[in-house]
């Protein structure tokens, strides 16, 4: 497969299943030949428009059949797509944006405002082109569609460009951008869908948003076997179960938030799912007494995935969810399961020595699906791809049997909701107010989040409230990273090198559990770093 490109595979299914749904959204329908279609005239009405190969081209939108029109104009011409998360605060978007320094800007109307508010701090010759009705200072997408060659263009498409630029968080709490590659993304797609185990019939509900990479792998692997993806605006439990038994869903990828809250849906009981064969849950393990409640209520669907945006991970099947099974059954089940076939992974101590069976130390990946690198961040580059591996920054042990078990984060990462969250940067907004002297942001079980980011705040005032601390830190960072809950304290317990204790913090945190003190009467000054 080394040069075939993500091209090829639209060009396939609009060759082999001309007349196959391709993506269904909103009442929306495309088939596959219309897919392609539509999508050599949007990569040509862009190419009008001045953009050139390897150019990027930024998207700001929810779920729409746009998104992903955007997405195949870059696998098919050689512009590479840079998503912005719709969720994030100006200040956030902005710097995306900026970094990716795109030629175009693809928005939807109801984020007119959002641009706006950064167009000053942007490249002041980006175009911007508008889903829907919006200002008269952006071009209509349509007529960038309308203006462009349905047969598309000569494009000089090679298996080495850049596809896709996404960008997750990192420990300093900026932004970086994955640079994903067609090969990458064509072993991605040929990978997933080997462990899916996709046909052409099967008809996949995507709700995770397609700024996040999950939602745009599981895309690829449901169309590299040519089936068909039903794409909701957003994650809906009523309507994700009325969509599933109307459109007799084969497959689904939630995370185990949106399990429960399927679970958890009045009426769930009326919806009839007999046609799930398989549900993909990430982005957190599934807690047993949710999926023993699952398996029960829906039946013997549900498979784990384990990855990052840097590079793919593990499987867990179907056949290894054993809640009620024997001992090894269960050291499966709390595992993520096992490397992708064409996968290598191995976990290394601070010195990048490879650990043994049981050991825990960062778990590290060689795999097809790993990034190219960081854009416009080289230091990052070399040291997470330093010596040929993936280093995740998980810390994790592999037993005997090749399982990978995740035992801690070494970034810091709060998973709640399926958001990754990263304590620094929540951090780094609430120090910004200035009455607090000191802060540490934390990870707390929540029964319905996974995980509830939860600050430790010492004060200079007496009279700062929790409230306040929750209002500002949504000026400068998305409101689902601002925290849940502040505990106010007297003191933060520090290790020998001067850092904050965040395992005394959990402890603090765990023996809390049940209740909500009173806040502490805040300590006077800011404690010594």
């Amino acid at each position: 497969m080394t040069n075939v490109t993500l091209g090829d595979i639209l060009r396939n299914n609009a060759r082999w299943y001309a007349n196959r749904p391709a993506v269904i959204c909103d009442g929306q329908s495309l088939t596959h030949a219309e897919f392609l279609k539509r999508a050599n005239r949007l990569a040509s009405g862009l190419g009008r428009l001045g953009v050139r190969h390897q150019d990027r081209v930024c998207v700001l939108a929810q779920n729409c059949i746009e998104y992903l029109e955007a997405y195949a104009a870059a696998e098919l011409s050689g512009l590479i797509l840079a998503t912005v998360n719709y969720r994030l605060a100006v200040p956030e978007m902005a710097y995306i944006i900026g970094d990716a320094a795109p030629r175009v800007l693809i928005f939807e109307a109801a984020y007119a405002d959002h641009v706006q508010a950064m167009r000053d701090k942007l490249d002041p010759g980006m175009r911007y082109v508008v889903i829907g009705e919006g200002p008269d200072w952006a071009l209509p997408y349509e007529t960038v569609v309308a203006d462009g060659s349905p047969d598309g263009e000569h494009w000089q498409v090679s298996s080495d460009d850049i596809a896709y630029l996404l960008y997750t968080s990192g420990t300093t709490g900026r932004p970086k951008g994955c640079m994903l590659g067609q090969t990458n993304q064509v072993a991605s797609a040929a990978m997933t869908s080997f462990h899916m185990r996709c046909a052409g019939e099967d008809r996949t509900l995507l709700v995770m948003p397609l700024y996040h990479v999950g939602a745009k792998n599981i895309q690829l692997a449901q169309h590299w076997a040519g089936g068909t993806v039903h794409l909701a605006r957003s994650f809906r439990p009523a309507e994700a179960l009325a969509t599933i038994a109307r459109e007799r869903i084969t497959v689904g990828h939630l995370a185990p938030t949106m399990v429960q809250m399927l679970l958890d849906e009045p009426g769930f009981a009326d919806h009839d799912l007999s046609s799930l064969r398989m549900i993909l849950y990430s982005a957190a393990p599934m807690p047993l007494p949710l999926l023993r409640d699952g398996l029960q209520r829906i039946g013997p669907v549900f498979a784990q995935i384990y990855g990052q945006t840097e590079g793919l991970g593990t499987i867990l099947p179907i056949d290894l969810h054993r809640p009620d099974g024997d001992v090894d059954d269960l050291r499966r089940l709390a595992s993520v399961g096992h490397p992708y076939q064409g996968a290598r992974m191995r976990v290394v101590d601070e010195n990048d020595i490879e650990l043994g069976v049981g050991q825990p130390g960062e778990l590290c990946v060689q795999s097809p699906t790993v990034m190219r690198g960081y854009w416009n961040n080289a230091p990052a580059t070399l040291e997470t791809l330093r010596g040929g591996w993936l280093h995740t920054g998980d810390i994790a042990e592999i037993d005997a049997e090749g399982y990978i078990h995740l035992r801690d984060r070494k970034k810091d990462v709060i998973i709640s909701g399926g958001e990754n969250i990263y304590s620094r940067e929540v951090e780094a907004a609430i120090a910004e107010h200035p009455a607090v002297a000191d802060v540490a942001v934390v990870g707390a079980a929540d029964p319905k989040w996974g995980e509830a980011v939860t600050a430790f705040v010492l004060s200079r005032s007496p009279t700062l409230t929790e409230a306040e601390i929750i209002a500002h830190s949504r000026t400068l960072i998305a409101g689902y990273k601002s925290p849940r809950r502040v505990i106010f304290v007297e003191d933060m317990p520090r290790l020998p090198s001067g850092k904050i204790n965040k395992l005394a913090l959990r402890a603090d945190l765990a023996g809390r559990v049940g209740h909500r003190p009173e806040p502490r009467p805040p300590k006077r000054g800011r404690q010594q770093r």
